[in-house]
C-alpha cells in the first residue's frame, strides 16, 4: 500500500504449493509439494519465510519435513492452514494423487515451531470440514474415509496436547456433514440418518438438519426443524447469531435463516440464494 491505496507488487518466495501467513503478519508457513522420484516419494517441507524475503533463498527457514508413505501418511501437497486461537498449532490439510483424493486426505496439526507434529486422521477434502475452537487448542473435525456422503462421517475433536484425545460424538446410524463451533463448549453440526441401502445410480440427498453437541455434559440437541424434503446446511456463527442455508435440495437456491441465541424461533434474513453468505469476522 501507498498512500492509502494499492501499489504494486513484489514477489516473496518461489516453489510454494501453498501458503497462509503467521500470527505475527511477518512471516508466512508455506509448503513445497512432493515429487515421485526412482527411490519413491520425497518429503513434503514446510518453511517459515519472512515477507521480505525478496526471493533470497538463504532467508527459508526449514520448518518441518513430513515423510511420505503409501501406507503411513499419503500426500503430494499440504495446504488450507489454519491457525489456533493463541497461535501455538496450525492444522492443514495433505491432498494425495486426484482419485485417493476423493476418498481420503491426512488431516495434520504442526506447532508453531515446528517441533511437534501431529497426525490427526482421515476425512474428505473440505475445508470447512475442521476448525479450531475460539479459545482452546481444540480442533473438531469430521472424520471419515470414502467419497459418498451416505455413511462414515463422524464429529471427532482432538485435544492438541502431549498426548492427542480425541472424542467421537456422531450416535451410531448417523452422518454429520458439516460443522461449526458455537461457544467454546458447543458445537453446531449438520447431521443426517445414514443411508446404507443406496449402492448405485445418483448418490442420493442427505436432508440435514442442525443439531447442538454441549461438550461439557454430552448432550445433543435438534434445534432445527425442515420440512420433509428440505435441508439445513452450511451453519456459520457470528457473536450471537447462528446462521444457516435451507433448501429444497442441493441443486436447488435456498434462504438464508438466522437466529439470535436468546430467541427460539429463526426468521429468513436473505432469499432465494445459490450458496451461503461469506460473512466477514473480526
Amino acid at each position: 500500500m501507498k498512500d492509502g491505496r494499492p501499489y504494486g507488487f513484489e514477489n516473496v518466495s518461489l516453489g510454494v504449493s501453498g501458503f497462509e501467513w503467521y500470527p505475527n503478519g511477518k512471516e508466512f508457513i508455506v509448503s513445497a509439494g512432493s515429487t515421485r522420484l526412482p527411490t519413491g516419494w520425497e518429503p513434503i517441507k514446510l518453511y517459515r519465510i519472512p515477507k521480505d524475503m525478496h526471493l533470497y533463498e538463504k532467508r527459508a527457514k526449514l520448518l518441518y519435513s513430513i515423510p511420505i508413505d503409501e501406507n503411513h501418511i499419503f500426500a503430494v501437497t499440504v495446504g488450507d492452514f489454519k491457525w489456533s486461537d493463541d497461535g501455538k498449532w496450525v492444522s492443514f490439510l495433505g491432498t494425495p494423487t486426484p482419485s485417493w483424493a476423493m476418498d481420503s486426505n491426512p488431516l495434520c496439526v504442526l506447532s508453531s515451531d515446528g517441533k511437534v507434529f501431529k497426525d490427526i486422521g482421515r476425512m474428505l477434502g473440505f475445508n470447512d470440514w475442521f476448525k479450531w475452537a475460539p479459545h482452546a487448542n481444540q480442533l473438531a473435525y469430521i472424520s471419515g474415509e470414502g467419497r459418498f456422503l451416505v455413511e462414515n462421517k463422524n464429529t471427532k475433536i482432538a485435544e492438541i496436547k502431549a498426548s492427542t484425545k480425541q472424542v467421537e460424538y456422531t450416535p451410531k446410524g448417523y452422518v454429520d456433514l458439516d460443522l461449526e463451533w458455537l461457544s467454546p463448549s458447543k458445537v453446531i453440526v449438520a447431521r443426517s440418518q445414514e443411508n446404507k441401502v443406496w449402492e448405485e445410480g445418483p448418490v442420493p440427498t442427505m436432508f440435514t438438519s442442525l443439531f447442538e453437541i454441549d461438550l461439557g455434559s454430552g448432550t445433543q440437541n435438534q434445534i432445527t426443524f425442515p420440512m420433509e424434503n428440505e435441508l439445513d446446511v452450511d451453519p456459520q456463527v457470528v457473536g450471537s447469531y447462528l446462521t444457516w442455508v435451507r433448501k429444497q435440495d442441493e441443486t436447488h437456491k435456498g434462504d438464508v435463516l438466522i437466529k439470535h441465541e436468546k430467541k427460539k424461533e429463526a426468521r429468513i434474513w436473505i432469499e432465494d440464494v445459490d450458496f451461503s453468505p461469506v460473512i466477514f469476522k473480526k
